[in-house]
């Protein structure tokens, strides 16, 4: 393993109780935002993958109820300028990425108002990301590549309360 790049993403949302009528206002509305810093890597990550924000939507108490999970959101990450050429005599011809924060057990957990929801994030083949723990090696394919994840809000099996929530995720990716 040669270098590590760690990035975060925000992730807030509103879970709503419709039979309550909560009010909403705009500034309420999801988001998820990444930034960074790249220590030393065979790739750029695309300025558009730097400063993401996702709109989460409001989540409906009831849809947690009836399906365990509200709405799915893809976001990705793009790396760029891919050379493997390293000044050593070996070059990087894989990557790992991992995804940690506030773990509850294959969720990532929240905070703020709102209770009984996780965040889970899963990779194209419908594989859950477990926090902290490193995602399957990929190789490098291209001078470009773009890295699609999905992000849900799901039943954490704790009482529900709707209300605000935000959670933090980093991202590392390892070259080898």
């Amino acid at each position: 393993m040669k270098a590590v790049a760690l990035h975060l993403l925000v992730i807030t949302c509103i879970l709503l109780n419709w039979e309550v009528g909560a009010q909403i206002t705009v500034s309420e509305r999801g988001r998820v935002n990444m930034q960074g810093s790249i220590i030393d890597t065979p790739c750029t990550i695309a300025v558009d993958s730097r400063e993401q924000v996702i709109d989460m939507d409001i989540v409906p108490l009831a849809d947690i109820i009836r399906n365990g999970q509200g709405n799915t959101r893809s976001f990705s990450i793009d790396l760029v300028n891919c050379d493997t050429r390293r000044s050593s005599q070996t070059e990087w011809n894989q990557f790992r990425i991992t995804f940690d924060g506030n773990a509850e057990g294959n969720l990532f957990g929240i905070m703020g108002k709102a209770s009984g929801v996780g965040i889970r994030i899963s990779d194209p083949r419908g594989q859950v990301v477990i926090p902290g723990s490193p995602l399957m090696l990929t190789t490098f394919n291209s001078e470009s590549m773009r890295i699609n994840y999905t992000l849900q809000v799901v039943a954490n099996n704790q009482p529900l309360k709707s209300g605000y929530f935000y959670s933090s995720i980093r991202l590392v990716l390892d070259y080898f």
